[in-house]
């Protein structure tokens, strides 16, 4: 995978948070803040699904994972599904197409 170079402006606490962050974890800032957008990924997806403002495909996208990682992701959160029995009865009937 391709990398770009970011660079950003932050205010210190958050600069000194990560720059201590980073070396408790023994790691450099650039891979500490690449593990924190991971894991707001996941967060945002999981804020924008229960909110009702994704659906599971569009949570994982933003999370950038697969469908179902992202169903992992959702029962290790404790995210309950937002589906409606209108939305259960699509699936099925696509289920049903591809058998």
């Amino acid at each position: 995978m391709a990398t770009k170079t970011l660079s950003i402006r932050m205010n210190d606490n958050d600069f000194k948070f990560l720059s201590s962050f980073a070396k408790e974890e023994k790691e450099d800032v650039s891979k500490t803040v690449r593990e924190l957008v991971d894991l707001g990924r996941i967060m945002l997806a999981i804020e924008k699904y229960r909110k009702s403002e994704a659906s599971i495909e569009r949570a994982a996208t933003i999370a950038g994972v697969s469908i179902s990682k992202m169903m992992e992701i959702f029962k290790e959160y404790g995210v309950e599904a937002n589906l409606e029995y209108e939305d259960y009865l699509k699936g099925l009937k696509s289920l049903r197409k591809t058998w």
